[in-house]
């Protein structure tokens, strides 16, 4: 199946639905580009969690808060792999 993004006719190629539109797609990157959202802010693609404020998305709490945004939490689990602290996960290895 071919590329929506760049064409490609790839034999591993996969589809998308969103928003009942289905995308063929030959790679995580064409997907990411196509599909994911931009930070208000910096423009970067938002392939993480990201942050919404009255319909505008950031890619962090801190380009947020460079627009005047005030009051998100990133959504981070600061415990890191299986509960443990980040220290705990070092010190495990």
């Amino acid at each position: 199946m071919k590329c929506e993004v760049c064409g490609n006719d790839y034999d591993k190629s996969f589809t998308v639905l969103k928003n009942d539109e289905t995308h063929t797609f030959d790679s995580f990157e064409c997907a990411i580009h196509a599909l994911a959202p931009v930070c208000d802010h910096c423009g970067c693609r938002v392939v993480g969690h990201g942050v919404e404020k009255d319909g505008a998305i950031y890619c962090c709490v801190h380009c947020a808060e460079h627009d005047g945004v005030t009051g998100l939490k990133d959504r981070v689990d600061t415990r890191g792999s299986h509960g443990r602290s980040q220290k705990e996960h070092a010190e495990h290895r």
